[in-house]
């Protein structure tokens, strides 16, 4: 069996070790327990069945910690099947904005890494998976046009846009899915027409 795969700074691909998966999940574990403050790395270390010099030996700042970390959740907590068709993307971004509001606490540490810009961190992972679906299914799309109904998409397909729906307008769960899918309609509907 492989390891899982990581994305390093670069967007490429890497393998994670059982010991950092072991790390990773254990610190997921204590952010749902405790929350990201204040949790010692002894608590990790013990929860991942490791000594505190492993995780430094991986990680050598809690930063460090933070962003694999949260690349990981996105990774395998909200992991999601790709949409066949850039027009499916309301559904895929409606059922990620129900399983962030499922796991919240990880959701918001998905958000706050990606917005903070923490070295590495990408704001938009899915970016060039929706450019892909439009270079297949609307190649005549144009260059502005293109950018335009991509950032769209990746934002609204983001824990950033659930933190927001969360936080700001106090939304509950399927007023958010709702919203974020009616939204990505919204985007859609005008290229619609242009497939093929």
């Amino acid at each position: 069996m492989n390891p899982p795969l990581s994305q390093t700074d670069d967007g490429l691909a890497s393998e994670v070790s059982r010991t950092q998966e072991a790390i990773l999940a254990a610190y997921a574990e204590l952010i749902e327990e405790l929350g990201t403050d204040d949790v010692p790395f002894r608590l990790i270390a013990r929860r991942a069945g490791v000594g505190e010099r492993t995780i430094f030996r991986n990680y050598a700042t809690r930063v460090d910690l933070l962003l694999a970390t949260a690349a990981w959740i996105e990774r395998t907590i909200f992991l999601r099947q790709d949409s066949p068709s850039i027009f499916d993307m309301p559904l895929t971004i409606r059922a990620a904005m129900e399983s962030y509001d499922r796991r919240p606490e990880l959701a918001h540490v998905v958000a706050e890494t990606a917005m903070r810009g923490i070295s590495g961190a990408a704001p938009s992972p899915r970016k060039e998976v929706l450019e892909q679906m439009i270079d297949a299914e609307i190649p005549s799309l144009g260059g502005d046009e293109r950018r335009a109904v991509v950032a769209a998409l990746a934002h609204l397909d983001s824990a950033a846009t659930w933190v927001t729906f969360r936080r700001e307008f106090g939304m509950s769960r399927s007023d958010i899915a709702d919203a974020a899918a009616w939204a990505a309609e919204a985007v859609l509907n005008p290229i619609r027409s242009r497939v093929g």
